[in-house]
């Protein structure tokens, strides 16, 4: 899976960052960003953000634009994964659970969650997370989803490497939680995936976190933000990939945008064999 040509074990990543407004249907959104995925043909795994199809700050519509996992979101998103070849983190869906539709009352009884979904290079799930920390402060989020109860990961195979690379799912709201980051990296994970719909509000503390998780885990943070403004919220694009040192590789601008970064997964190994900092850790 590595590129051709290239030496030692690289991962080409590909992070779409998408850009809409509410002008743009939900269908006609999917079948936009699904040809995006298609366009990234050389790609190893292809990264895209939060909630994008249903919009994030489009609550009132949420029932409504809720799907099953395998709904059409994540079957187009199936079909340009295989097309491509390439592993898909499909950012987050609304999903609602197979019985039936959300019903109102005590928290844990909405069965709707936000939940990313990571595709195989042959559009297969080869993993989901439900969000832990939704956003909100008593109010959107909080009082439409039920929270996500346990880490996830998904693993990624790679020619030169049998045992695959782990890749920790987080999505937005979760980067404030250093915590979650660490129980990933204690199961494994080497690159975090973080979706978003971040606020142009905040940018500084998006780009400042996703640093700080990479460095005190030693590990990549690939975040996918969302651009344009929907819900009468601006949001702040800018997704970056940052290194084990905390080094930004790559950093979009405000509007829709792909970012193309080749992860050395041998340099990240060497960082942690000449600077040992998680073999120190005593909590």
């Amino acid at each position: 899976m590595s590129r051709a040509g290239a030496a030692g074990r690289v991962l080409r990543v590909r992070v779409v960052q998408v850009a809409y407004d509410d002008r743009e249907s939900v269908t006609d959104r999917v079948h936009r960003v699904a040809d995006l995925v298609r366009g990234q043909r050389d790609a190893d795994l292809i990264v895209l953000p939060e909630l994008w199809a249903p919009g994030y700050f489009t609550f009132a519509e949420w029932s409504e634009r809720a799907e099953l996992l395998d709904g059409p979101t994540v079957s187009l998103l199936a079909e340009a994964a295989a097309q491509v070849g390439a592993f898909v983190h499909a950012g987050s869906i609304l999903e609602r659970a197979a019985e039936g539709r959300p019903r109102s009352g005590e928290p844990g009884s909405r069965r709707l969650w936000n939940t990313s979904i990571v595709l195989g290079r042959d559009g297969s799930c080869i993993a989901q997370y439900r969000k832990i920390h939704p956003f909100g402060f008593g109010e959107g989020e909080p009082t439409l989803i039920d929270p996500g109860t346990s880490i996830s990961t998904a693993l990624l195979g790679h020619e030169h490497d049998p045992g695959g690379i782990t890749l920790g799912l987080a999505t937005c709201y979760d980067l404030r939680f250093p915590e979650l980051f660490r129980q990933l990296a204690a199961v494994g994970s080497t690159i975090f995936a973080i979706p978003a719909a971040w606020p142009a509000a905040r940018r500084e503390h998006w780009e400042v976190l996703g640093r700080a998780r990479a460095i005190e885990n030693q590990a990549f943070v690939i975040q996918c933000n969302t651009g344009g403004t929907h819900g009468g919220v601006e949001l702040g694009g800018h997704s970056q990939v940052i290194s084990p040192r905390g080094e930004v590789l790559a950093r979009a601008g405000a509007g829709e945008e792909v970012l193309t970064v080749d992860i050395d997964l041998d340099e990240l190994e060497d960082y942690r064999q000449a600077f040992p900092v998680l073999a120190d850790r005593r909590l």
